[in-house]
């Protein structure tokens, strides 16, 4: 699995996988918490507000601050170009979809 992550990330070896995956690691745990305080801050929960709502927020707060998070984690880790390359594809990928005709 390793060499596979290497091969696909493009990385030198197996630390700069573990860097990579804790990374994501702790941008995902960032953001659990993030959104459990600003839910809170503002009222919603799975069980007073309507799902098309919590969608809402998720796209488009929640969404743009784990892009942000996962930027400053590959920073502080020492990986920025990694990722700023790895969210650059991303929304390439992303804005293809919206791109496509026919």
């Amino acid at each position: 699995m390793i060499e596979k992550l290497k091969q696909r990330w493009n990385v030198k070896n197996g630390w700069d996988v573990l860097i990579i995956l804790l990374v994501f690691a702790c941008t995902g745990f960032s953001i659990l918490y993030i959104k459990r305080a600003l839910f809170d801050l503002v009222g919603l929960s799975k069980e007073t507000s309507p799902s098309w709502l919590l969608w809402t927020v998720n796209i488009l707060i929640i969404l743009p601050l784990y892009q942000a998070a996962l930027l400053a984690w590959g920073w502080i880790w020492g990986r920025f170009s990694f990722f700023w390359e790895f969210e650059k594809r991303m929304f390439r990928r992303i804005g293809s979809w919206f791109g496509r005709k026919g």
